[in-house]
């Protein structure tokens, strides 16, 4: 269940809800983890953790960088205590936006003139803002939502304010119409009796949530007597924090040691634990560490005879896109995500690589062969995880981020947008089980053909275009070497290219993973590529 469903909910529901105050991400853990279903994100306890006073002194935007942390911390609901919305309604769309943005289920706004004080400092002496004005800062909120579960709460200071029963009442149907999730009623006198000659008068028209702060005396089963939705205990982790911080720096500061403090604070490991440092091993051991043994393998050992005196010195993976070689660029990207052990098999001018942080393969018979030549001769590099790649594509990084996810033991990235290619173009050209749908993120496509040809003689539905890029885990890399050692023996070997592989492989009941992309790459076969690719 979504977080906003969660505490609409919560707030709906005939039984009555409780909401723990937190201000930062380690209180809004806590809460959780005692078992509350909801949190307040309090405005008080957030300023006073930031050390500025509840008067608007922190910003907007701070305010909601500490709430990103406790919604990313938690799988519970927030209430954030959103002040007066921060401005007009248009202020209010834009913080509605930027909450649900960070997953916050809902907000809870005040009914005073921004900026505002906190209540229970000269709250007779506060103004209210203009009831109507109130309204239409509610309906914008609404309107600026795009789930309907978030919840605006509308929070009515006429009590606070000295301003009577009537005009709560009044404020209330108001904010009720404008649409309000919910009606906060505040008081801060020390029973609970203004409260309740509001919820007397006001029956269950919408819900109701209080915070009993001044009135903390009061039997907890009263409130649902009366009818109350919801009880937010408003403050209470920050001011048992202060008090205990206090104590600590007193004691450590009188005996200039710690020993009367160590056995009375939580320890390292308890800290270590709420920050959920267990899935940060568990995600090492998936991702940082096996980066360092997977081994990449470019292949750049052709000319690129179409691009003519561009190649005449060196060869196409050589040639400067934005004022660095393509194969630079690959290896620099493949590096960045943990990659570090890079094969580039070359061939034509192979004296003119320069040293990139790579391992050199020479395959002196380039002209005489193709693509799985080139790979053979580093079949030994063909071991536990490897990728393999053209060496003149250029490709964005996130690819090697999606080929990472994938689960499949070989992998090959499928450009499913076919339309800027001309129909004489030939390309690597595939179909597959399940042609790519925007719509959603197809994750057991496997490849079923593919031919070097045009879009026409391709003998088979296109469903996109192999970019030059694949990867393999243990289990792949094993059958990669068993198949090219298979076809190595066959009389035709040294003009097979990649395709063949793969269809080598598929007519064996290989599974080969498809990874849909679109666009995000270009390779240069000729002077109109090299011409786009320098603004890629």
């Amino acid at each position: 269940m979504k977080k906003t469903t969660k505490l609409k909910s919560m707030i709906q529901r005939k039984d009555l809800a409780f909401l723990m105050e937190a201000h930062n991400g380690l209180s809004a853990k806590i809460a959780e983890e005692a078992g509350f279903e909801g949190i307040w994100g309090s405005g008080l306890s957030i300023s006073a953790s930031l050390g500025v006073r509840d008067n608007n002194e922190a910003s907007w935007t701070q305010v909601l960088d500490v709430v990103e942390y406790m919604s990313d911390a938690t799988q519970i609901p927030i209430l954030l205590d959103g002040d007066t919305g921060y401005g007009n309604f248009n202020n209010m769309r834009r913080l509605v936006k930027k909450l649900e943005q960070r997953e916050v289920a809902g907000v809870c706004i005040e009914d005073k003139i921004f900026p505002k004080t906190n209540s229970f400092l000269r709250g007779e002496a506060q103004p209210l803002a203009d009831m109507d004005e109130f309204c239409g800062k509610i309906k914008a909120g609404l309107d600026a939502r795009s789930d309907d579960d978030f919840c605006i709460v509308a929070r009515v200071e006429a009590l606070i304010a000295g301003w009577g029963l009537q005009e709560a009442l009044k404020r209330a149907e108001a904010y009720r119409k404008a649409g309000a999730t919910a009606i906060l009623m505040h008081s801060k006198i020390s029973r609970a009796d203004e409260i309740f000659a509001f919820m007397k008068e006001w029956g269950d028209r919408c819900p109701v949530v209080i915070v009993p702060t001044k009135y903390y005396a009061t039997p907890t089963q009263e409130f649902a007597d009366h009818g109350v939705s919801t009880v937010i205990w408003a403050n209470h982790l920050m001011r048992s924090a202060v008090t205990a911080m206090q104590q600590t720096a007193k004691t450590i500061f009188e005996d200039k040691s710690l020993i009367n403090v160590e056995d009375k604070v939580a320890s390292v490991k308890e800290v270590f634990r709420l920050q959920n440092d267990q899935e940060l091993e568990e995600a090492e051991k998936k991702y940082f560490q096996s980066n360092n043994n997977v081994h990449a393998i470019i292949l750049a050992a052709s000319r690129g005879k179409e691009l003519g005196e561009l190649t005449l010195n060196k060869p196409k993976a050589l040639l400067e896109v934005n004022g660095k070689p393509l194969l630079k660029q690959a290896i620099d990207k493949i590096k960045d995500h943990g990659m570090n052990d890079i094969s580039v098999i070359r061939g034509y001018k192979k004296d003119s690589f320069p040293q990139l942080g790579c391992e050199y393969i020479d395959n002196d018979q380039y002209e005489k062969t193709g693509e799985l030549s080139s790979l053979y001769l580093a079949k030994n590099k063909i071991d536990g995880e490897t990728l393999i790649a053209y060496g003149d594509i250029a490709f964005r990084g996130h690819i090697l981020n999606l080929l990472n996810e994938s689960t499949s033991d070989i992998t090959i990235v499928v450009d499913a947008n076919t339309t800027r290619r001309d129909d004489q173009y030939t390309g690597d050209y595939v179909t597959t089980s399940n042609k790519y749908n925007k719509s959603f993120v197809e994750e057991n496509s496997r490849l079923l053909k593919t031919k070097l040809a045009t879009k026409n003689q391709a003998e088979f539905e296109v469903h996109g275009e192999w970019i030059g890029m694949l990867k393999a885990n243990a289990k792949g890399s094993t059958i990669l070497k068993n198949s090219l050692d298979e076809l190595s023996k066959t009389p035709h070997f040294h003009e097979m290219k990649m395709g063949d592989l793969f269809n080598f492989m598929i007519e064996r009941d290989v599974n080969i993973g498809v990874c849909y992309i679109e666009g995000q790459w270009m390779d240069v076969d000729n002077f109109k590529d090299f011409e786009k690719v320098q603004v890629f």
